[in-house]
């Protein structure tokens, strides 16, 4: 029965992402922390549904299959450099799934950087959702062992010579931080928009990039509890990150969330700041 009894506030706890008379849910992986955001409704009211965008590519933008370690194929949405480059990015979707919308966030970079390929890179194997409880539903159901698989092969696609970068929103925050783990000493960058940050330090002493956090301040979930324990890990790990606060909250820079907690200055700036970073590394 004691047992039973436990189950609640450690549950709370974990759903909450907060810490308790210093007890804290120090176990559990990245990806299913933030998962268990999808059951808290002040969480899913803060994503309102994606705005209906059909993207049409003016870069040759096309979507791509590619093999996967695991023997199943995965699909992606590739823009290729008009010049053979070794410069990568691989971009990460937010809990909707690969929408038109991160095509075009993901064009936008390509545009803006230059001598670059990018990769936007489809987590959730076809699966969309156009409404917060669909979405919550494929972020709980999603398989971190099937998306290590996917960044696998997206990395083996990109090649042995790449240096990459990762950017993701949202879910694709803290994926984006897992796949510059995962892309070993080829990750050149990693930028987190309001992603859960791996805890494990020795996992981060294995990560060879730089990382930029854009951080809105108002963030219930992602929040500066988290963030303090991410600078400082990052600090024992002796690994830089660049913290960037925004007066703003969650999903702040996601124009497809403009009835919610879209804030368009912010979110203008945090790309700005974005680019340059992404510039200073991918040289």
């Amino acid at each position: 029965m004691k047992k039973i009894v436990l189950l609640a506030p450690l549950m709370f706890l974990a759903l909450t992402g907060l810490s308790q008379d210093g007890i804290t849910v120090c176990h559990t992986p990245s990806t299913e922390k933030f998962a268990m955001f999808a059951s808290n409704k002040e969480f899913n009211a803060a994503h309102s549904s994606p705005r209906k965008y059909v993207h049409v590519s003016e870069e040759g933008g096309k979507m791509i299959q590619f093999k996967c370690p695991d023997g199943k194929v995965a699909n992606g949405y590739l823009i290729m450099a008009g010049k053979k480059t070794n410069n990568w990015i691989l971009v990460f979707q937010e809990w909707w799934g690969l929408n038109d919308n991160i095509k075009r966030q993901a064009e936008d970079l390509f545009k803006d950087l230059g001598n670059v390929n990018v990769l936007a890179v489809d987590m959730y194997d076809g699966k969309l959702a156009t409404d917060r409880e669909t979405a919550g539903k494929y972020m709980q159901e999603f398989k971190q062992d099937r998306g290590d698989n996917i960044v696998k092969g997206a990395l083996d696609h990109a090649g042995k010579s790449a240096k990459v970068g990762t950017i993701g929103w949202c879910f694709g925050g803290g994926q984006s931080l897992m796949a510059s783990l995962m892309a070993g000493k080829q990750a050149s960058a990693c930028v987190m928009y309001y992603g859960m940050p791996v805890e494990d330090v020795e996992k981060l002493k294995t990560l060879n990039c730089d990382v930029l956090t854009i951080w809105p301040k108002q963030d219930k979930w992602i929040n500066k509890e988290m963030m303090d324990k991410f600078e400082a890990n990052m600090k024992k790990a002796g690994k830089n990150v660049t913290i960037k606060p925004y007066e703003a909250d969650h999903a702040f820079a996601n124009p497809s969330n403009a009835m919610g907690t879209y804030n368009e200055t912010a979110a203008k700036d945090a790309y700005t700041n974005t680019v340059a970073f992404f510039k200073a590394k991918l040289k």
